[in-house]
């Protein structure tokens, strides 16, 4: 991400004499983050996430900074002139590839998500399910450096969830941003991250709520790497800690939803890392995550805007 996006004394209303929905907001995102916003119904989440996403414009206060962004909606509009694999194409060649390249990701995608097998329909005869596997293709398709989801899960089978999640720890690994709101609490659980409330039309970070590292599942993972070399910067933005406990064997201390990312990143940096074992664990023990532009010490845990399709469709700024 080039840039954080910053939100500066935001606010928004609807119509010139309309109420405030949001005000005074201020909200930073930076690269590698994981954003949760939570509030009632109706308190402007979703509003916020069309500001962040910069589909809409505040009415008073400054948005500033343009990552490419990628934007799922609540409801997506599957009513559109194109099969899936054929919109998914479509949008894959406004973002710069190749219709060959661009058709063999939409491809790649639609399998990840178990819908390979739909993607000669034509979206308008999509399930509901169906076609929210393929909002969510649209905007991973092309690598966003920001991704705002907007309740994304929703529909989506518990396959497609899980692969959704592994989806956004890999969008944090390379550096991107997620920013999201979902009703299911344990969405995401653990995975490290601010959790922001929105309540009369402002926006809060609760106490306590700086992390979310110390909830939900983890998994444990014992690796090998050199001696006297750092812990992989992919790897360190995934990680809710890590002890090196001999020179160059580190425990780490994973989100479950992310350890598919973080043993994929240490296999595959170079040189290689050795995984020596794999197991559950307590998040408990590791109360603090890693500085990814630091080495992990013994017993220390370190820490063009143009939208390519319709303003209520999912789309990548």
């Amino acid at each position: 991400m080039p840039c954080d996006l910053r939100l500066a004394g935001v606010g928004h209303r609807y119509g010139l004499r309309g109420p405030w929905v949001l005000r005074g907001v201020d909200l930073t995102v930076a690269a590698g983050t994981l954003t949760r916003i939570e509030g009632a119904n109706g308190t402007g989440k979703s509003t916020l996430l069309r500001l962040v996403a910069r589909l809409d414009v505040p009415t008073e206060g400054r948005v500033s900074g343009r990552p490419r962004t990628a934007y799922v909606p609540e409801r997506f509009p599957a009513a559109l002139p194109f099969t899936a694999l054929g919109y998914l194409t479509h949008l894959g060649t406004v973002h710069g590839l190749s219709r060959r390249n661009a058709e063999r990701a939409a491809g790649d995608w639609l399998d990840r998500f178990g819908a390979a097998a739909h993607a000669g329909t034509p979206m308008t005869r999509l399930s509901k399910g169906s076609a929210q596997k393929v909002a969510v293709s649209q905007a991973l398709l092309a690598g966003p450096e920001l991704l705002v989801l907007d309740e994304a899960w929703t529909g989506l089978d518990e396959a497609a969830r899980a692969e959704l999640e592994r989806a956004v720890a890999e969008r944090i690994a390379d550096g991107g941003a997620v920013v999201f709101v979902d009703h299911d609490p344990r969405r995401l659980a653990g995975a490290p991250g601010a959790t922001y409330t929105v309540a009369d039309g402002s926006l809060d970070l609760p106490a306590g709520k700086e992390s979310s590292a110390a909830v939900g599942p983890h998994v444990r993972i014992v690796a090998q790497g050199p001696a006297g070399g750092r812990l992989p910067a992919d790897a360190a933005r995934v990680v809710t800690s890590a002890e090196e406990t001999t020179p160059g064997t580190y425990r780490l201390a994973v989100p479950a939803t992310h350890s598919d990312v973080l043993l994929r990143t240490l296999l595959t940096a170079r040189p290689p890392w050795h995984v020596v074992s794999v197991g559950p664990a307590a998040p408990a023990p590791f109360p603090s995550p890693v500085d990814p532009g630091s080495r992990p010490r013994p017993h220390s845990c370190a820490t063009r805007p143009i939208c390519c399709c319709a303003p209520s469709a999912g789309c990548l700024r």
